[in-house]
């Protein structure tokens, strides 16, 4: 049968594709096809939104033209059919106008690396077209499925926010956020625009005080300087579809290489279709089958798509509900149930109430403007957010094939087993009625996830409960759940029990009876989180009967149920975030300062216009070459086995394959690693999961990826060591995948594996000796001490989790061999020029010159670029040199995360010891909360290589006191050696798990004294001059500045009057506020690393062309390199430029890491100027008058060289473990953070309400760029401590492969109040123009959060005296919402109710489980 042509618009553009492909996505035609690469790849699941597009077309129901935004990576283009598509490059450009949604990104410093820039300037872009004049919650809204790793979210929504109705720009941020009730002040600007204020009582003093110290800058950015919104000026839908809306729609088939997909425009071709091809897929938004087929291999050859099908789009609201066609969009369910809720009684929207309150959380705009409420239902998930609502509603199904038609109840019995329904092979689902409630009839619905935005149930409920007229007794009772077994199911046990029955106290002992024997889970359930989950069907049932009792004391009926206690009110409350404020506070330049010197101004990253529009180029933004291969890399399935063969003739029978390579085609050396301890490719044996075995090159990306699946690789088991003890998130059950059928979790007795974290440490798997860190004397200061911390037994160990980079752009490499000599040209997103450069030079048997390494910016590195990356980069340089063609890979995102590790995982151990015939522990302290003794051990997860770990510990133990003098302190570090990919750097390089140790010890210690913690640890903060446990004098120690700062501007002495009136207040919410400190020292503790060059060239016209070793990965480095140039030559910023990184330019080049590239290469550059300066004089004072254009041309009619190179080295740097001597640091960086946050105790969920920050950047090179990021390391900080989690199977294989099952901070996770203040009047004099280093310092401040989540949860513990709940706690870190619920210990936690003692209604006590502690919480 004859293929038809597919038409469509992209940015005003007609484009016919007569060999339409099913299985190519719009993504990959844009880039490949037409060129079109501001829309970037960053997972292909449709879960970061770098590749957010705006889609519009003519709805014919709703007889107007629709826009809505959507994930390109996801979109097939034969779905594309006269569609109208607009791509980032089609609103504006540097080269003619930026819109106004790019300008203000832009000029509010809202994009760092840039990579997810383009998406989120889409998706507000879409926002827009449908509402011009947004509100703050539509703007936040709209975001939901935009990630972005670097910029911490607030200069997003605050350029943003200049777009809403009421704006909050910078210039009234400080005068909205200070306004603030408990404040008591009030900041404006007078008629000169200098800030005012106005007191309003004594507790706004300080704050005063502070804001009158300072000299404040207008803001970061000025919102009068925007281009003004004019939506008649946007881009009109092409005419020629619109003339196309009055022409009937006819059937369309568009065959693909292995997929045929067949348009259906009506439901009689839809049916006699389904009775030709049962087991054909029917797609509409293609946000689960496109997941399928990409990242599980599975092949769908016939696609049928019902999309156009009036019957299956309609909406209409009949006399018992409304009816919602199959292929309603969510957004079109959403729309229409918020109509309603407006319009209806209220007593009739109980269960769109429910619904909309899961659509809320379900997915971004981009899923639910394509995603249709019958794919949701069809796709039978058992950890579905809708199912279990339209179960407990009793919505109905109309279920239709050729020649019947059957209406149904969505009940217990419509799953019947894993992803099954009673559809037949030829049925489709038609409709979906969803009913009104009646009087007497309440409806909630609930869901607990990791991440609040966009992520899977771990369990989802929907509760329903009908009372007979006029009374309390119940009618009807529907409870039912996703997440606790195979499918959604009802508890019918226990609803049946309680038919007749009133609402009262029984009836809510009885139900929880019920669910916790009905709503079982074995230790070994799917999903792990057995503890958690079975808590939550009864915390959520907790929830629904207070909301009800709440309910019915409205309604004033007869006192049959009780009256809720004043205290639990707070329970019912749906999950709220305030919009985000925030005040960020710098130091203005000097008054008298050049207005061409930008140093000290809040300079936008020069390229943030560029990375706006998309023109921004990436390593895979390059063109490609003619003749270019793609390179799929073949990975190991075996944690560690022997390769016994290879098989590659399934891979050679894919269209376009070229070649396989292994081992055995290298020609130089297969060895690689920083410490040649790994091999570029495995030869004879495998040492993880994703061990590189292999790669095979292909014609195209997606056959090089088929050909990779088809290379079968048989092993031969050896013994595995995945963890180091006390690890958590090594087994199957700790984690429910979005896919369930992933994994079947395997006794781990069943396994010869060695499999918990203590096996590395029993089985002595380390690399290396141990290293040490001691000084004083230990037992001494043991003996010595008030108090040690006893009956810590439990407390022993701390974990720390891993984390994943997770930068929105993977690695990627472009290799060019150029036919001579060897030469080999790359292109890399790499932090580390050099070895890269070196590495494939070893490879390829060839010296270093003949190979050139180019990078011109990175999609985010956060240390995930600085080694890792190499054996992929290799592996493209070999597949180059083997076929003689360009060749290129850009890894998947499940790849990338499978294969290049992430943070070191740690445990630390507190030793017991032998004090004079008395058992003491770790930490030795005095009544006073005085530290005078500590000893700890720490364990890392190295992996199967080395690479960084050696340096990653070092600076561990180098943090381990944090900010915190000890005069006799010892502490030791072991690298684990087992069976997972090679852990690496990530920013703050093991400094962040032993700050996080130290404050953990800490806290615990003011609560054994039982002083107030921000007490005990300003006691303990280190003075000017001190010596740190390794013996390096404290010079400019700004750090009791910043503390006394940020306790003043946090106004932290009242406000925890407030939270402790609120928890008194509110039994099941808890606040907590918590004030901690960091010192972060600065240098690679290598000292050979500690060096940078720089070269410039000045050019005849004037202009400057500056390179510098670093690499420009979001951080602002180039921009800052021009800053300092421009100061030093005394140019305009305008006239300098800085194109790439490379290694033909600068060489020998140190990784752009540890936070010196600035001090390094700014002094380097500042050098090379100096030297270009001096050759200059004599042409200045010949002409003093001339400009500096004059004095280069005159320069160079003398033959005067105007080249230079800068170097500079670090001095006075060099540290001995031996004699625990020399100075380790170049100076240290300090900063202060006081956060609170308040819990849901029933559920583990976490607000972050508010977050002060004061940091010492010394004098600021640029307050926009530092603030940016100090904001984004913190909230990468609040990521490692409180949200993401890896997990891994009993075999070692990563489950946490992309953005649905790894959480990373979303939009609505940063503090509702974020308050950021650059210390004033702090210059550094070893660094650039006084600055200081601040990419990784501020990330540990996150943890912050962290210890204000376990003040809270000590809080609800406290509540419950009568339960033996003890004061000091185990809390490990990522602080998840199953950590919080599960220490939040209550009668809920047990899940054995046993007795029940009347009172007031819900004040329930609950006998405990044998054993457990006791669980009687009473308030």
């Amino acid at each position: 049968m004859t293929a038809d042509e597919l038409v469509f618009f992209v940015n005003g553009k007609k484009v016919v594709e007569k060999n339409a492909d099913p299985e190519t996505t719009l993504l990959a035609y844009l880039r490949r096809k037409l060129g079109l690469r501001g829309t970037k790849l960053g997972c292909g699941e449709g879960g970061c939104g770098a590749c957010t597009v705006m889609l519009s077309k003519y709805d014919r129901l709703q007889d107007k033209i629709v826009h809505f935004s959507a994930n390109a990576c996801l979109a097939p283009i034969c779905s594309l059919h006269h569609i109208a598509v607009t791509t980032v490059e089609g609103i504006g450009s540097t080269k003619t106008r930026l819109h106004p949604v790019q300008e203000r990104i832009a000029k509010s410093h809202g994009s760092q690396c840039g990579f997810c820039t383009p998406g989120i300037v889409m998706s507000m872009y879409t926002l827009l077209r449908n509402q011009p004049e947004p509100t703050v919650e539509e703007i936040e809204d709209a975001f939901q499925g935009n990630l972005c790793r670097c910029t911490g979210y607030r200069p997003i929504l605050q350029g943003f926010r200049t777009f809403a109705k009421v704006c909050g720009g910078p210039r009234t941020a400080v005068a909205l956020l200070l306004r603030q009730q408990h404040s008591g002040i009030t900041v404006g600007r007078d008629a000169k625009g200098l800030y005012v204020t106005e007191k309003k009582d004594k507790m706004a003093s300080d704050q005063v005080l502070l804001l009158q110290q300072v000299t404040l800058s207008p803001s970061l950015f000025n919102p009068e300087e925007f281009m003004p919104l004019d939506p008649t000026q946007e881009p009109i839908f092409p005419p020629e579809l619109l003339r196309l809306k009055d022409i009937p729609q006819k059937q369309l088939r568009f065959e693909g290489e292995r997929v045929t997909w067949i348009q259906a425009s009506t439901l009689k071709e839809l049916l006699d279709l389904k009775a030709q091809h049962p087991e054909a897929k029917l797609v509409v938004g293609n946000t689960e089958i496109g997941i399928e087929m990409k990242f599980k291999n599975q092949l769908f050859p016939v696609i049928i798509c019902p999309a156009w099908i009036p019957e299956l789009n309609s909406v209409e609201h009949g006399p018992e509900g409304i009816s919602f066609g199959a292929a309603c969009r969510l957004s079109c369910v959403e729309k229409t149930l918020l109509d309603a809720v407006a319009k209806l009684p209220a007593h009739k929207v109980e269960v769109f109430r429910g619904v909309l309150e899961q659509l809320r959380w379900f997915a971004g705009k981009q899923v639910k403007s394509v995603a249709s409420i019958g794919g949701n239902i069809i796709t039978a998930s058992p950890i579905s957010d809708l199912n279990p609502v339209f179960m407990a509603s009793g919505t109905k199904l109309t279920i239709v094939s050729r020649g019947t038609r059957r209406t149904i109840p969505m009940d217990h019995t419509f799953f019947h087993g894993y992803r099954k329904t009673l559809l037949g092979p030829e049925e489709i689902l038609l409709s979906i009625e969803i009913p009104y409630s009646r009087k007497g009839e309440f409806f909630s619905a609930f869901k607990q996830a990791s991440r609040r935005e966009d992520d899977i149930a771990k369990v989802t409920c929907g509760m329903r409960v009908l009372f007979q007229p006029g009374t309390t007794q119940v009618k009807e009772l529907a409870l039912c759940y996703g997440g606790m077994a195979d499918r959604t199911i009802s508890a019918l046990k226990t609803t049946r029990k309680q038919l007749s029955k009133f609402w009262n106290e029984k009836l809510l002992q009885d139900v929880c009876t019920g669910l916790a024997e009905e709503m079982s889970l074995s230790p070994d359930a799917p999903g792990g989180m057995v503890e958690f989950r079975r808590t939550l069907t009864l915390s959520f049932f907790f929830k629904f009967y207070l909301t009800v009792l709440q309910n019915l004391g409205k309604e004033d009926l007869d006192d049959t149920c009780g009256k809720l206690d004043p205290t639990y009110a707070s329970a019912t409350l749906l999950f709220h975030k305030d919009p985000p404020a925030n005040v960020q506070l710098f130091q203005e330049v000097p008054k008298g300062q050049s207005e061409e010197d930008m140093v000290g101004r809040p300079l936008p990253h020069l390229a943030a216009a560029m990375q706006a529009s998309g023109e921004a180029v990436y390593c895979d933004d390059i063109p490609c070459y003619e003749n270019e291969l793609f390179l799929r890399l073949v990975t190991s399935t075996q944690a560690h086995a022997k390769i016994k063969s290879i098989d590659i003739s399934e891979a050679q029978k894919v269209p376009g394959f070229v070649c396989f390579l292994s081992a055995d085609d290298i020609p130089g050396s297969n060895k690689t690693g920083l410490f040649n301890d790994e091999t570029v490719f495995a030869k004879d044996k495998v040492t993880c999961v994703g061990h590189v075995v292999g790669a095979v090159v292909a014609d195209t990306p997606e056959h090089a990826q088929r050909a990779a699946h088809g290379v079968k690789v048989s092993y031969e088991d050896l013994p595995v060591i995945i963890t180091i003890e006390g690890e958590r998130g090594y087994n199957s059950k700790s984690f429910l995948p979005q896919s369930e059928t992933t994994f079947h979790p395997l006794k781990a007795k069943a396994l010869k594996l060695l499999f918990n974290l203590q096996d590395a440490i029993k089985n002595n798997s380390f690399y290396g000796s141990e290293l040490k860190i001691e000084k004083g004397d230990l037992k001494k200061g043991f003996s010595e001490a008030d108090n040690v911390v006893s009956d810590w037994t439990h407390l022993s160990e701390l974990y720390v989790g891993g984390q994943e980079h997770f930068y929105l752009e993977t690695h990627c490499t472009v290799a060019v061999p150029k036919g001579e000599a060897g030469e080999m040209e790359l292109f890399v997103s790499t932090q580390n020029a050099m070895k890269a450069q070196s590495s494939v030079a070893n490879m390829l048997g060839v010296p270093v010159n003949r190979i050139l390494v180019r990078v011109k910016r990175m999609g985010g590195g956060f240390g995930g670029k600085e080694t890792r990356g190499i054996v992929m980069t290799v592996a493209v340089a070999l597949a180059a040199y083997k076929t003689g063609h360009p060749v290129r890979c850009m890894l998947d995102r499940d790849e990338d995360m499978l294969i290049t590790g992430g943070r070191h995982p740690f445990l630390a151990r507190y030793k017991v010891l032998d004090v004079g015939g008395c058992s003491g522990q770790a930490v030795g302290f005095m009544k006073t909360g005085k530290i005078v003794a500590l000893e700890v051990d720490h364990y890392s997860n190295a992996g199967n290589s080395l690479d960084l770990s050696h340096s990653v510990m070092e600076r561990a133990l180098f943090h381990m006191d944090n900010s915190y003098k000890i005069p006799n302190i010892r502490g030791t570090g072991r690298l684990c050696k087992t069976n997972l990919p090679s852990n690496t750097a990530f920013r703050g390089f093991g400094g962040p798990q032993g700050l996080f140790i130290a404050e953990y010890w800490m806290s615990e210690v003011a609560v054994t004294c039982g002083l107030p913690a921000e007490e005990v640890r300003r006691k303990n903060l280190y003075r000017e001059g001190d010596l740190t446990h390794f013996n390096q004098r404290l010079e400019g120690f700004n750090l009791p500045r910043c503390w006394d700062e940020c306790l003043k501007s946090s106004q932290y002495d009242a406000r925890k009057k407030e939270v402790d009136k609120f928890n008194r207040e509110n039994c099941w919410k808890k606040r907590g506020l918590c004030i901690i400190p960091t010192k972060f020292g600065i240098s690679f503790t290598v000292p050979f690393l500690n060096q940078g060059g720089a070269l410039i060239h000045v050019y005849t016209d004037g202009s400057v062309l500056v390179n510098h070793g670093g690499t420009e990965m979001g951080q602002g480095l180039h921009t800052k390199m021009v800053q300092v140039a421009s100061r030093a030559l005394k140019i305009p910023t305008s006239k300098i430029y800085i194109s790439e990184t490379s290694t033909n330019t600068v060489p020998n080049s140190s990784p752009t890491a540890a936070s010196v590239s600035t001090d390094v290469y700014g002094q380097a550059v500042y050098e090379a100027c100096q030297t270009i300066l001096k050759r200059l004089e004599p042409f200045r004072r010949e002409n003093p008058g001339g400009s500096w254009e004059d004095w280069v041309m005159a320069a160079y009619l003398s033959r005067v060289s105007l080249s230079a190179t800068g170097f500079y080295k670090t001095p006075n740097l060099g540290y001995s473990f031996e004699t625990n001597s020399g100075n380790a640091f170049h100076y240290f960086t300090y900063g202060v953070a006081c956060s609170e946050v308040e819990i849901d105790c029933l559920t583990g969920d976490h607000k972050n309400l508010r977050t002060d920050i004061v940091m010492d950047v010394g004098s600021s090179l640029n307050p926009a760029i530092d603030i940016g990021q100090v904001e984004g390391a913190f909230v990468q900080g609040l990521g490692l401590f409180t949200l993401e989690e890896l997990h891994y199977s009993p075999e070692g294989s990563l489950h946490t492969r992309g953005p649905s099952t790894y959480k990373i901070p979303a939009f609505g996770s940063i503090p509702t109040e974020f308050r950021v203040s650059l210390l004033r009047d702090c210059p550094n004099k070893k660094a650039i123009y006084a600055s200081k280093a601040v990419g990784e310092p501020p990330l540990f401040l996150g943890a912050s959060i962290f210890f204000a989540i376990k003040d809270a949860i000590r809080a609800a513990r406290a509540q419950h005296t009568d339960n033996n709940t003890k004061e000091l706690f185990r809390l490990d870190s990522p602080a998840t919402p199953e950590k919080i619920r599960n220490a939040c210990v209550d009668k809920f936690t047990t899940l054995n109710i046993l007795d029940w003692v009347p009172g007031t209604a819900c004040s329930i006590a609950l006998k405990p489980a044998e054993g457990s502690g006791g669980l009687d919480m009473r308030p």
